[in-house]
């Protein structure tokens, strides 16, 4: 199964969340298999896996994008430019990296497929690829199958893969939300996530369009064209929840009203969902607070952080024993419905 962890709006905490919910299933499924793919040229994810801020992940990364045969994404997709349309001989070992060698605090089960800011100027070409006009050719298809080519000849040495997408709908981001069978999409206690939620929408299921011009071009009707299944919203993590939310609250208010549109979409286009009724797919996870500050500057997944007074650069921060658990437990909500 493959998860993608996508919302077009940024700071989300989409990153965050797929960080440690990957993490969490993982140490939770020690006899399975577990691939992470960073599809994002800002490639947090990657440098989280690798040892975070105070472990040397960036540095780590930039060796693995140093490589003859650049270990990353980009590295794969600079493989695929002169071979747009047909998968050329390659071997995806070259492209993956065993976080566990870098950062200790990371379950042996996972593998990596780092992030890398090449995507970005890749993207133009990519495009450009895409919508070429070749008789006899999807172009466009053959581009949007670039991460399901690599996937091919692996995917049934993993047991789950998660996939953590640009916020964007970018080409490399059609790529890898085309590639997932299941979507996380998380969400914040403000409009502009009601709003993204909405976008998010039209822009995978092509819901709610302004104009019937856009139909042909929808990336749902080109997919569904090519006799390819769409991802189905799998869960909605409402992230970063305060504490100290009442029923009365600007908060509630703005989150009772993405409840009340994801209830009307799994009555008019129930298919897109993996769930029937939305307490099945919503999952409510409070602010991760200085415990998520201190877990991301070491690149540590909750479970396995320490409590107490640890050093971070040089300064000593607090982690509270009882909001460690709090995020701990709210994790594991999220990887309950994995």
């Amino acid at each position: 199964m493959i998860y993608g962890f996508w919302n077009n709006k940024g700071g989300t905490g989409k990153t965050s969340l797929a960080f440690q919910a990957a993490c969490a299933y993982a140490d939770q499924h020690a006899n399975e298999r577990v691939l992470i793919i960073d599809v994002c040229p800002q490639a947090n994810l990657s440098e989280l896996f690798l040892g975070g801020l105070t472990n040397n992940g960036s540095q780590h990364l930039l060796a693995r994008q140093g490589e003859t045969l650049r270990a990353t994404i980009g590295g794969y997709f600079q493989l695929r430019l002169p071979s747009p349309y047909s998968p050329p001989t390659f071997d995806p070992a070259d492209f993956i990296t065993h976080p566990r060698t870098f950062n200790q605090s990371i379950p042996d089960n996972i593998d990596l497929v780092c992030g890398d800011p090449l995507l970005e100027l890749q993207s133009n070409a990519m495009s450009t690829l895409a919508n070429t006009q070749i008789p006899g050719t999807d172009a466009w298809l053959a581009v949007i199958n670039w991460l399901s080519d690599f996937l091919a000849p692996i995917r049934d040495s993993y047991d789950v893969i998660f996939v953590d997408a640009n916020p964007s709908f970018s080409i490399y981001t059609q790529i890898a939300l085309s590639s997932t069978d299941r979507l996380v999409l998380p969400v914040m206690a403000d409009d502009s996530s009601r709003r993204a939620i909405q976008n998010a929408f039209s822009l995978i299921y092509g819901l709610k369009l302004p104009s019937d011009i856009y139909a042909s071009y929808a990336f749902a009707t080109r997919l569904k064209e090519a006799g390819r299944e769409l991802p189905k919203v799998h869960a909605i993590a409402k992230n970063r929840l305060t504490q100290y939310m009442g029923p009365s609250s600007a908060y509630a208010t703005v989150l009772g009203s993405i409840d009340e549109d994801i209830t009307k979409l799994l009555k008019s286009n129930g298919s897109i969902f993996t769930f029937d009724k939305i307490d099945q797919g919503v999952v409510d996870i409070r602010d991760f607070q200085t415990t998520g500050v201190v877990a991301f500057a070491r690149g540590c997944p909750f479970y396995k952080l320490a409590s107490g007074k640890l050093d971070v650069l040089g300064q000593r921060i607090q982690v509270n024993e009882s909001y460690r658990q709090n995020c701990i437990e709210a994790i594991n909500q999220l990887v309950s419905h994995f």
